[in-house]
């Protein structure tokens, strides 16, 4: 096996400054008890301003008054490193989030699909950047030694056991990513290299040190197995934008909304699935307002999802400011992709039916997308009737065979007046409705107006003047 070690080194920074709209900004991150308060983080912005990780929030504060502070929350960086497990997960079965800061899976298994490393690496970092995380990539054949190549340098990879065994040894104590404190205690007795430790003797190593930097150093050079907590991704999706000030206009939440749905995208790839329902939080001081979403049939595309949200989002109401957004999806069935033809000749530009079914549904209202199934009525007027978008059934039971019928049936019928009509075909006699009280005894030709239009029309039964036009034929 190879596992491939994703290190990112300031996930807590970026969870925060990838929310941001202006992520040249000035940041940094705040923690500390209420009388030691420190800047836990900072971005290469506040670093060039003089800030640093440490500083005490006053001297930071007098440094430099207009760089943004954000409370650090532990909480939040790790709901991050669960969310990036479940990015990886897209691309192998085997992740693991248990160490802090990285994430680690086997990658040997991903070759036959993404390339070799090379390709594959690129295409981690092409999509890491995208979601707006810095990190260093590793690979090695143990996932503890491709965390500490990590640590060491990005772009490590070690293919073979004896390999790595030599670069092993000349690894400081200190980086090596040992239990508790004892690579500075290792480092401070004379012991600076991996090879150092491992030529003292283990029982030494046991009573001064504990079995775990045993375990440890077999693990890590492959000489036991390394039993991993992998990550199972969870059934639904819940993620938060907290905004950090009060917004009352729907344009403003639309760069976290994107957030947002880019992320619940990334979220259903991973778990192969889609997504038919999902709310959008609007929360506010006191209270919440909810906007819900829902499809026709489930949809994983980031585009789409966004279009839809942003359409539902626009048309509600913003009673009071907003000062976070959420958006929970419980509902989250397998996802079908949309058969394709191998040669599929449709325009570049050309929408699919079923994304533009659901952005007509979005701006127009539910109402006002529907379908149409046939009735047995042989009126014209109520021959169709509207079907809802589960009615399946209704839409498959086939038309009565008839004549043929114009495409433009209008409202109610018009007079027809053109003296030079001609008759192309008919009669057809309708006699129908005396059981509703709407009678209606027709006979219906098939004209051809002066112009060259084909009109459908009727007239009284025997009769052919006083013609009212019914619709129209393309």
């Amino acid at each position: 096996m190879l596992w491939a070690c994703i290190a990112l080194p300031q996930l807590a920074l970026d969870a925060v400054q990838r929310r941001l709209p202006d992520p040249t900004r000035a940041l940094a991150l705040v923690g500390g008890p209420a009388h030691l308060r420190h800047l836990h983080a900072v971005n290469a912005a506040a670093e060039a301003m003089g800030l640093a990780p440490g500083m005490r929030l006053s001297a930071a504060q007098a440094l430099c008054a207009q760089a943004q502070l954000v409370e650090h929350d532990e909480s939040a960086e790790a709901r991050w490193q669960r969310f990036l497990a479940a990015w990886a997960y897209r691309h192998s079965s085997l992740v693991s989030a248990q160490w802090s800061g990285a994430i680690v899976l086997e990658a040997r298994a991903s070759f036959r699909l993404f390339g070799p490393w090379p390709r594959f690496a690129a295409r981690l970092r092409e999509e890491l950047q995208a979601l707006g995380f810095t990190h260093r990539l590793a690979l090695a054949p143990t996932p503890r030694a491709a965390r500490v190549l990590a640590g060491l340098r990005d772009g490590l990879a070690v293919g073979s056991g004896p390999a790595l065994a030599l670069m092993l040894d000349r690894v400081p104590t200190r980086r090596a990513a040992l239990p508790d404190d004892a690579g500075e205690r290792l480092h401070a007795v004379g012991a600076r290299t991996l090879a150092a430790v491992r030529a003292l003797p283990r029982d030494g190593l046991r009573r001064r040190f504990g079995a775990a930097l045993l375990e440890h150093l077999d693990r890590l050079y492959g000489e036991a197995d390394d039993p991993l907590a992998y990550y199972l991704p969870p059934d639904h999706f819940d993620a938060r934008v907290e905004l950090g000030y009060e917004v009352e206009s729907h344009q403003a939440l639309l760069f976290p909304l994107r957030r947002l749905v880019n992320d619940l995208a990334v979220y259903l790839s991973g778990r192969d699935g889609g997504v038919q329902r999902f709310a959008l939080r609007l929360e506010h001081a006191h209270g919440h307002t909810e906007v819900p979403v829902g499809l026709l049939a489930a949809e994983r595309d980031a585009a789409l999802l966004f279009e839809i949200a942003r359409n539902r989002l626009e048309q509600a109401s913003i009673g009071a400011p907003v000062v976070g957004l959420r958006l929970l999806a419980r509902e989250l069935p397998p996802f079908v992709p949309a058969e394709r033809d191998l040669f599929d000749a449709r325009p570049a530009q050309a929408v699919p039916w079923p994304q533009l079914r659901e952005r007509l549904r979005a701006r127009l209202g539910d109402e006002s997308v529907y379908r149409i199934a046939a009735d047995g009525d042989p009126r014209p007027e109520r021959a169709w009737r509207r079907a809802g978008p589960d009615d399946d059934a209704l839409c498959a039971v086939p038309a009565p065979r008839r004549p043929p019928r114009p495409a433009w049936l209008l409202p109610r019928p018009v007079p027809l007046r053109d003296p030079d009509l001609r008759i192309v075909s008919g009669p057809e006699r309708l006699e129908s409705g005396w059981w509703d009280g709407a009678d209606a005894r027709r006979d219906y030709y098939v004209l051809e107006t002066s112009q060259g239009q084909r009109a459908w029309a009727f007239a009284a039964p025997g009769e052919q003047c006083g013609w009212m036009l019914h619709g129209w034929f393309a």
